[in-house]
């Protein structure tokens, strides 16, 4: 065989294996238009007062439906300080768009200044049943300006949780400068998290429990900045404001 068929039947080999690898796209979300399609998106508003005030992690912000635009195909959250108060918005797809097992993917740009905490993340559809952390948290992108050039990406269920959670937190120089992507590939075995395609870590629990694994049903998916908080820390950079989380897309790739 000379090299030339070599070569092709390379080319061709890769050629199928690609194909045999590429997963099909379940939904997409490019934020066309000027507004949110309310068929996909709710808003949450507010402090998250009474039942959970301050969102359960002594967050500052108070969400609300005017502190986004649309524009060119991109979201952004803007984030901002008016009189004494903080505005924000979180968003979500309960009870529309669930997803279960696949990979989700978003583009964004982050926000860079002390004490925002943008977040892309997902909960289990059985939250108003079950309660957290029982139905399961994914978290695909954290980030908090007191800590640059630092990704966490985590999960929550009834075994590890709030600051016991099963976490990673990755140095990524640079993070904060344009655009990237943000994934989870989410299969019935395990849960395995990438920046721009990099793995970051993953869950395999041996032996599957309610306790360990609550990720065998739908989730819905959460775009937000908070400001402050347990997590964001109680250093506020007032001087920064507005600020703006940019999303691109989000995309939802069969399993």
């Amino acid at each position: 065989m000379d090299n030339y068929m070599r070569l092709a039947m390379l080319c061709l080999s890769f050629f199928v294996q690609s194909c045999a690898n590429k997963k099909a796209l379940v939904w997409e979300e490019n934020f066309d238009g000027t507004t949110l399609d309310e068929q996909v998106w709710n808003y949450e508003l507010g402090d998250g007062c009474p039942e959970l005030c301050g969102w359960g992690n002594n967050e500052k912000q108070i969400y609300t439906k005017t502190n986004h635009t649309l524009k060119d195909g991109f979201l952004h959250i803007t984030i901002k300080k008016e009189d004494e108060k903080y505005t924000s918005s979180r968003i979500t797809t309960k009870g529309k768009k669930e997803f279960k097992y696949g990979r989700i993917e978003t583009r964004a740009k982050l926000p860079l200044a002390k004490g925002l905490w943008p977040a892309f993340w997902m909960l289990g559809s059985n939250i108003s049943e079950v309660g957290w952390p029982l139905c399961g948290e994914i978290d695909i992108l954290e980030y908090i300006g007191r800590k640059p050039n630092t990704i966490f990406t985590t999960l929550h269920f009834e075994e590890q949780y709030g600051e016991n959670a099963y976490t990673k937190t990755t140095t990524i120089n640079g993070i904060e400068d344009g655009f990237h992507v943000y994934a989870v590939h989410w299969s019935p075995d395990k849960i395995v998290f990438f920046v721009d395609d990099v793995k970051m870590f993953e869950y395999e629990p041996d032996h599957k429990t309610e306790q360990n694994w609550p990720f065998d049903q739908p989730f819905f998916i959460i775009l937000n900045t908070a400001v402050g908080g347990n997590l964001g820390g109680d250093t506020i950079d007032d001087s920064i404001f507005p600020q703006e989380f940019i999303i691109d897309y989000i995309k939802v790739y069969e399993n």
